[in-house]
């Protein structure tokens, strides 16, 4: 028991956000992605709602995805504020990813409040980045403005919403060390 806590602890606090300009050009294989959303499929879930939808954009999908954002960002930026190098670096990083994981949620507000659900899919990508370090593979969730304005492009039904995009892609960083404060400063004991 002692062995499974030490391993889980290791990497719960290695576990780091890896962004794309580290990752290298070798292939996340696609049976990696699909353990990491298997692990995602167990996070909690009120009411056993299961709201995470996630799509997995490789190769020329994943092209597309980054023109559309690219777009989305050329049509919703007023030309005084454009600018090219911004446009140019939303293809640049998704191109370096060898995977990007759109994250979605199904909204159930006839059962549970919406709040209930992000969080169950904050859950879900967790264990998805905590499985990536697990596996050496780099991860990173972001969720830019951007993706707002994805819902046709993703075919998203009226009940789900775009929370952001998780990119994977192998990496030569070195292990960095976390910038945590205490714990003791943001707990309170009450015992009576």
């Amino acid at each position: 028991m002692a062995e499974v806590f030490d391993t889980i602890t290791e990497i719960i606090k290695r576990r780091r956000s890896i962004f794309p300009i580290s990752y290298t050009d070798e292939v996340v294989p696609d049976e990696v992605i699909r353990q990491l959303l298997e692990n995602a499929n167990y996070a909690p879930t009120h009411k056993l709602t299961e709201p995470w939808r996630f799509m997995v954009f490789r190769s020329a999908g994943k092209k597309r995805l980054g023109m559309e954002l690219a777009r989305i960002y050329k049509v919703s930026t007023p030309a005084a504020l454009f600018l090219q190098k911004k446009h140019d670096s939303i293809t640049d990083k998704i191109d370096r990813a060898s995977c990007v994981i759109v994250l979605n949620a199904q909204l159930n507000p006839d059962k549970v409040p919406e709040w209930e659900e992000i969080a169950a899919l904050a859950c879900a990508v967790q264990n998805m980045a905590l499985t990536a370090e697990a596996l050496s593979v780099g991860a990173y969730w972001s969720s830019p403005e951007l993706i707002s304005g994805l819902n046709d492009f993703l075919e998203l039904s009226n009940n789900e919403k775009c929370f952001g995009l998780f990119y994977l892609g192998y990496h030569k960083e070195e292990p960095r060390p976390a910038n945590r404060t205490p714990i003791a400063s943001k707990v309170k004991w009450i015992e009576d």
